[in-house]
């Protein structure tokens, strides 16, 4: 069966390269560094590397603390980041700098994974979240390369999919030494998908052990002082095509009533900020973007965030925030920075890629979740005349997040790291 798979996998290439064309034409990164999907390298990397994987942002950002936690105990250690997307990439640059190597993941192709391991010779690799790769799990498993999972989380649509193909995953997952899982739900779809329930244990979501500094905070309200004093800021983060419509909306039904709001938007992929832009400028409405540096005016509508790695220091800027990808079937994005901020946070009906945070928040009464738009100009009006309600959405969500850690330091008993 993986034989069948390579060799579908080979024919499938020109059209990979050319889904890697198009996009490359709204965003150029696309184009860059693509002899590195094959494992093709113009230098030197070291061998006998820890190797992570995590394929964009979210995953990187949530995999930051255990290298962190890795490097201090282990400075000797060297280490290998791969990541499958430009803006991961990026990200992982900016934070990590020169103190890790990183490319990006090859394709799941024999000659390409072969020339991968042989450049890196990794002596532990580690896979975040659900990314199953049949010739890479197998290349670990018959060169004694112990191989994890972590963070692991498994969606009952992608558990069904996975079944139709046993033949494939089951063998794949067999090279698996461990996973650690989100939930005890992702544990039981990771079993029925074919991994063995000895090796399946659950330690918790990574994502709850998020850094938020004192210093980021204190930024994030310089920040606001310097480019919107005064105003109640709103931030729309992650969004979608289709989102930011709908934000525009909101905004324009309730700016008469609340003249001091400002409405920042942070579309989820850079090469929409071009998009994005326009679309505000068709409204006619005041628009100042982040890499202008300039200050809001009174009259000021729109903040648009155009940069990459200013969201955890503008949600320390705002009033409130609403988590996008979760108006529009996308199935949500991370709600726990925002919480982690001391910022009160919304979002929409469409949660499913983080279920289980949504309700628990929900439960605990950290959140608000809006099901339409009527839902969030009503959350909008509460929380701007109520800030005692605000306050308390705060603190609860804060201690929603500490009593959620604890999923990196029982990752690294794990790994032995």
């Amino acid at each position: 069966m993986r034989a069948f798979y390579s060799g579908l996998f080979y024919l499938v290439i020109p059209f990979i390269m050319l889904r890697l064309a198009w996009r490359g034409i709204k965003a150029p990164d696309y184009l860059c560094r693509w002899r590195e999907r094959f494992a093709c390298y113009d230098k030197p990397f070291p061998e006998g590397v820890i190797w992570f994987h995590a394929v964009s942002v979210g995953e990187a950002e949530a995999l930051f603390p255990l290298v962190r936690q890795v490097q201090y105990r282990h400075p000797e250690l060297k280490l290998l980041i791969t990541t499958t997307t430009p803006t991961g990439s990026a990200r992982v640059s900016s934070v990590l700098k020169n103190t890790v190597a990183h490319v990006y993941l090859p394709y799941d192709l024999p000659d390409a994974v072969d020339r991968f391991m042989q450049c890196f010779k990794p002596s532990l690799a580690v896979i975040m979240e659900t990314e199953i790769w049949p010739n890479l799990y197998a290349y670990c498993g018959k060169n004694s390369i112990p191989l994890y999972i972590i963070n692991a989380r498994l969606s009952g649509k992608s558990a069904r999919g996975y079944q139709k193909i046993p033949a494939l995953i089951r063998p794949a997952l067999a090279q698996v030494k461990r996973i650690a899982t989100q939930t005890q739900d992702d544990s039981l779809r990771f079993i029925a998908i074919g991994a063995s329930g000895e090796k399946v244990m659950t330690l918790g979501n990574m994502k709850f052990d998020i850094e938020f500094s004192q210093e980021l905070i204190e930024q994030g309200l310089q920040l606001k002082s310097a480019l919107f004093d005064k105003r109640f800021a709103w931030i729309c983060a992650s969004t979608h095509k289709d989102e930011e419509k709908i934000c525009l909306e909101i905004y324009r039904e309730i700016k008469q009533e609340l003249p001091e709001l400002l409405l920042l938007i942070a579309p989820r992929h850079p090469e929409r900020f071009p998009e994005v832009k326009k679309l505000c400028e068709q409204q006619h409405l005041e628009l100042v973007t982040r890499t202008s540096n300039a200050a809001c005016r009174p009259s000021t509508d729109i903040y648009l965030v155009d940069t990459l790695g200013d969201l955890k220091m503008l949600y320390a800027a705002s009033d409130l925030a609403f988590i996008g990808g979760s108006m529009v079937p996308v199935g949500g994005h991370n709600i726990l920075e925002a919480a982690a901020a001391g910022v009160p946070v919304l979002f929409g009906p469409y949660m499913a890629n983080f279920k289980e945070i949504a309700q628990g928040v929900l439960a605990q009464g950290a959140a608000i979740q809006c099901l339409d738009k009527d839902a969030v100009v009503k959350a909008i009006r509460m929380l701007y005349k109520d800030p005692a309600y605000r306050e308390a959405l705060v603190e609860n969500a804060a201690l929603f997040v500490r009593q959620n850690r604890g999923a990196i330091a029982r990752i690294c008993d794990m790994l032995a790291l």
